[in-house]
C-alpha cells in the first residue's frame, strides 16, 4: 500500500502535465468546462503510463519499494496483459464511485465511503491462495519482490543477450 501511495504522488505530476495539455489544446478557459472530456483524456493518459511501465516490469514507484509485475510463468507483461491489468485496476474505484455519482455526496462521506471500499478491497486479498488483489488474479499477474541485486542481474543478461 505505501507503494500505491507514492504511485498516487507521482501520478500528481502527470495528471498537473495532462491537464495543461488538454487545457491549451482545448483552449478550456474554465475548469469545469469539458470536464468529462478531461476526464476521458486523463484516463487514457494514466492507460498509456501503466500499460507502458508495466511491460517494461515497474514503475518508478514500484522500483523504490523493489515490486516487479510479472505474469503468472514470471515473464514480463505482454502490452495487452498490462492494458488488461489497468483496466482491471479499476474495480478498485468504481463501486464507491457508483455510489457516490448518484447520490452527490459530500466530500466527507465520499472520502470515508472510498477509503473504506479501499480497505476491504486490499483484506480480500488475504483471502487469496496466492494473496493476490482480484484484478492481479483476473488479469493473470502477480506482483514479485524484486531485490536490487536481481535487477542488476537481468539487465546484465539483457545486455549480454544483446536485448539492451
Amino acid at each position: 500500500m505505501a507503494c500505491w501511495l507514492y504511485e498516487g504522488l507521482l501520478l500528481f505530476g502527470v495528471v498537473f502535465i495532462a491537464g495543461y495539455l488538454f487545457g491549451t489544446l482545448s483552449q478550456t478557459r474554465h475548469a469545469l468546462d469539458n470536464r468529462h472530456l478531461l476526464q476521458a483524456f486523463v484516463f487514457v493518459v494514466f492507460g498509456i503510463y501503466f500499460t507502458w511501465l508495466w511491460s517494461k516490469g515497474q514503475t518508478l514507484a514500484m522500483k523504490t519499494w523493489h515490486i516487479r509485475v510479472t505474469d503468472r510463468a514470471g515473464r514480463p507483461l505482454t502490452q495487452g496483459r498490462a492494458l488488461l491489468r489497468y483496466l482491471l485496476s479499476w474495480l478498485w474505484f468504481l463501486p464507491p464511485l457508483t455510489v457516490i455519482g448518484p447520490f452527490h455526496l459530500p466530500a466527507g462521506e465520499t472520502a470515508v465511503l472510498m477509503l473504506g471500499w479501499i480497505a476491504v478491497w486490499a483484506l480480500l486479498s488475504r483471502l487469496h491462495p496466492q494473496r493476490q488483489f482480484l484484478h492481479d488474479a483476473l488479469a493473470g499477474t502477480r506482483l514479485v519482490h524484486d531485490a536490487p541485486g536481481e535487477a542488476r542481474a537481468r539487465l546484465k543478461q539483457r545486455k549480454a543477450d544483446g536485448l539492451a
